[in-house]
């Protein structure tokens, strides 16, 4: 059974850092890109970040440039996002989800394979 299990959510101030965590089973993380999703309440789930089933390339919406960095340790499973310098409009429930390794639709949530339940970030000012 395919699990992807996200943590590392909360409710921080503004400019705060919070770094979430990926562990997915059930299925070859190693196969699959990994990518960071995220929506907020009345709003269109949103793309945030991937990074390829080689930890060779990562990929940033505008919004998180500069601000986020996505990683992954393929020994341990997990792929992480590290978000810095916070700010309340990136307040959204955070998933995670699992893309095939020979797809380059990155950025379409739609051709993802596999989905978190989602992990709640609040920024307060």
């Amino acid at each position: 059974q395919v699990q992807l299990e996200e943590s590392g959510g909360g409710l921080v101030q503004a400019g705060s850092s919070l770094r979430l965590s990926c562990v997915p089973s059930g299925y070859a993380f190693n196969r699959y890109h990994m990518g960071w999703f995220r929506q907020a309440p009345g709003k269109e789930r949103e793309f945030v970040s991937v990074i390829t089933w080689t930890g060779t390339e990562t990929y940033y919406s505008d919004s998180v440039k500069g601000r986020f960095t996505i990683s992954r340790d393929n020994a341990k499973s997990t792929v992480y996002l590290q978000m810095d310098s916070l700010k309340p409009e990136d307040t959204a429930v955070y998933y995670c989800a699992a893309l095939i390794y020979y797809s380059t639709n990155y950025f379409a949530g739609d051709t993802y394979d596999y989905w978190g339940q989602g992990t709640q970030v609040t920024v307060s000012l």
